[in-house]
């Protein structure tokens, strides 16, 4: 991830993981390594890369979470404390959708929308906290 208060990660949440690598792979050249999701082993995580290294991420939009969801890409802004970020969130007019919660081995995170509905991610990682 990126310095502190930068855009550090972007995550496409999709319905078709295999096809969005595919689209990906032939549109921008990137190339794709998949894990397992830390803390659920049973789910797949998704790293593109291109010749520079990791350049986003991807999972399957699977579970009732994502009911009447469409694919999305969503931002990951980078924060010292993501508890505060959130508080000053809620203070500014902003919303937090979802969080704060922990990703095992990656940090700590928090969906948020601004106060005119723009989603976006806030994420303090573990130590050097490498996505993917």
């Amino acid at each position: 991830m990126s310095s502190k208060a930068t855009f550090g990660w972007n995550e496409l949440a999709t319905s078709d993981p295999d096809a969005a690598a595919s689209f990906y792979g032939a549109v921008v050249g990137w190339t794709m390594t998949k894990s397992p999701v830390p803390g659920d082993e049973s789910q797949e995580y998704c790293v593109f890369h291109n010749a520079d290294g990791m350049v986003g991420g991807m999972m399957k939009m699977a579970g009732p979470m994502w009911e009447g969801m469409p694919p999305h890409w969503l931002s990951y802004i980078t924060v010292e404390d993501v508890d505060g970020a959130c508080e000053a969130a809620k203070a500014n007019g902003g919303k937090i959708e979802n969080g704060p919660f922990d990703i095992p081995t990656v940090g700590r995170m928090a969906v948020v929308t601004d106060p005119q509905g723009a989603a976006f991610a806030l994420m303090t990682p573990f130590d050097d906290g490498a996505m993917g």
